[in-house]
C-alpha cells in the first residue's frame, strides 16, 4: 500500500494514489485550503469559461503549473484537452514520466474529468 482511497479508505497502489492526488490537486481552488493556500489549481476558476482555443491553453498551462508544484512524483510531458462531447464535459489528459524511485522514467497517462463546480 502506498496510499488510502479518500473516498473509502481502502488501499491504494502507487499509479492509483497518483492519480487521486492528480485529481485532487487539479480540481482543488487555490486558496480554498486552511493551512496551505496556495495548493490547489486555476482549473476550478476556469470551469465556465468558452471553449476557444484560448481556453485550452490556459487549461494546459493551469494544469501544468500545478502538477510541477504539488506533485513530486510525475513530471508532466503532454496534457491535452478534451472539451465538449455529448455531456459537455471537459477532461484532461496528461502524460507524465515517474520521478520516484524505481519506477523513476515509466511513462504514464492519467485523465481528469473537470465537473462542474469543482
Amino acid at each position: 500500500m502506498h496510499g488510502m482511497n479518500a473516498r473509502t479508505g481502502a488501499p491504494l497502489g502507487d499509479l492509483a494514489h497518483i492519480e487521486q492526488s492528480v485529481a485532487d490537486i487539479l480540481l482543488t481552488p487555490i486558496g480554498s485550503r486552511v493551512m496551505r493556500r496556495d495548493y490547489g489549481s486555476l482549473l476550478p476558476e476556469l470551469i465556465d469559461y468558452p471553449a476557444t482555443p484560448s481556453y485550452q491553453q490556459k487549461l494546459i498551462a493551469a494544469t501544468a503549473m500545478a502538477i510541477l508544484r504539488w506533485e513530486p512524483r510525475i513530471r508532466p510531458s503532454r496534457v491535452i484537452v478534451h472539451t465538449g462531447g455529448l455531456d459537455g464535459r471537459t477532461s484532461i489528459e496528461l502524460q507524465a514520466t515517474r520521478q520516484d524511485g524505481v519506477f523513476r522514467g515509466q511513462a504514464v497517462a492519467l485523465s481528469v474529468s473537470l465537473r462542474g463546480g469543482a
